[in-house]
């Protein structure tokens, strides 16, 4: 990984008795996209008030670009900060809502320069006359990122930012704000609760649970190698059937069928175990783990498979003609992780 630019050390954070944040460490480099997921509770929204310095750690550090900026003030920091509902100002133009940052910096034609080209930067040219009120979702999401982007902060802090948008909406501004943030080049943090966010505006994606950071990395690293029962089970879709540890890498399922699985750590033999498959990686099969399909959800061209089997309930992605619901059937997976049980 390039050098770090926006390194969290350590971060603790309680509240009272409440611990919302635990020995979190976590690198940014420069110019890339961190994102930050998690159900409710797990200490997002937390970490981002520590960054932006409305909440100060009980221990840790924040450091950017080398300079320790734990003690600073929000203002200090020089970050920028798009709040979940954009806290636009109704009273102000859109104009007037990006240069509000931009006060007493340069002459107003430097000023009137700036705003227009954030305008331009995210695709609302000729919008500075607008009122806040006759704008869409859409774009009232794009004036705050210019708003935060005009006083050329150093780091970017995103809270939620598509949250408040129609799901119709979501897609499009989602590219329309990546496309942004790789225009700007700026290093940027940003909370989620949706993975298909996390995982279409971050170039790497940071799990938190519980205030811990469960696990790190891309999005096929998260997906394709989860490190915990957690990350697991919370990115993506995922069957976890129990089961026991045998030999030679493989688990014996409830009815004595075994499959080949893949564990992070050597786990040993007698040891009770999730196995985590993904619908994708499971098929049926002539022979195999017994069950019945009691569940059929159609995506498209395929269809969601619910089979229920002696050691849980196993989803099944394949043709939407190849079982019905009622059928017996035979399920075998390609691929299959296993955890020990209390590994989540």
């Amino acid at each position: 990984m390039a050098e770090p630019f926006l390194q969290l050390s350590n971060l603790t954070k309680r509240f009272g008795e409440h611990v919302a944040v635990e020995g979190l460490t976590l690198s940014v480099p420069r110019a890339s996209v961190l994102a930050l997921l998690g159900p409710s509770g797990s200490g997002k929204t937390t970490t981002l008030r520590l960054l932006a310095g409305f909440d100060k750690p009980d221990r840790g550090t924040v450091t950017v670009d080398g300079q320790d900026v734990t003690a600073q003030s929000p203002a200090a920091r020089r970050f920028g900060m798009v709040f979940q509902h954009y806290a636009l100002f109704p009273h102000l133009t859109v104009g007037e809502n990006v240069a509000f940052g931009l006060a007493r910096r340069g002459t107003a034609e430097e000023r009137r320069r700036r705003v227009e080209g954030m305008l331009s930067l995210v695709d609302l040219e000729g919008f500075a006359d607008r009122q806040v009120s006759e704008l869409s979702g859409g774009q009232q999401q794009r004036v705050a990122v210019a708003r935060a982007l005009a006083p050329e902060p150093r780091v970017l802090l995103l809270d939620e930012p598509l949250s408040n948008l129609d799901p119709s909406l979501r897609e499009r501004t989602r590219r329309e704000l990546r496309a942004a943030l790789e225009k700007v080049g700026i290093t940027t943090v940003l909370v989620t609760h949706e993975q298909e966010e996390a995982f279409a505006l971050g170039d790497r994606v940071a799990v938190l649970r519980d205030g811990r950071l469960q696990q790190v990395g891309t999005a096929p690293d998260l997906y394709e190698r989860p490190e915990t029962l957690f990350v697991a089970r919370f990115v993506g879709r995922a069957s976890v059937l129990r089961g026991v540890m045998t030999a030679d890498n493989r688990a014996r399922l409830e009815g004595g069928v075994e499959w080949a699985v893949e564990t992070g750590d050597r786990v040993a033999a007698g040891t009770p175990v999730a196995v985590v498959v993904r619908p994708e990686a499971v098929r049926f099969a002539e022979t195999g783990v017994a069950g019945t399909v009691v569940g059929c959800r159609y995506v498209g061209a395929r269809a969601l498979f619910a089979v229920d089997v002696a050691s849980g309930t196993v989803e099944v992605e394949a043709s939407v003609r190849a079982a019905h619901v009622g059928d017996v059937v035979h399920v075998a997976a390609e691929r299959a992780l296993a955890f020990a049980e209390e590994a989540e």
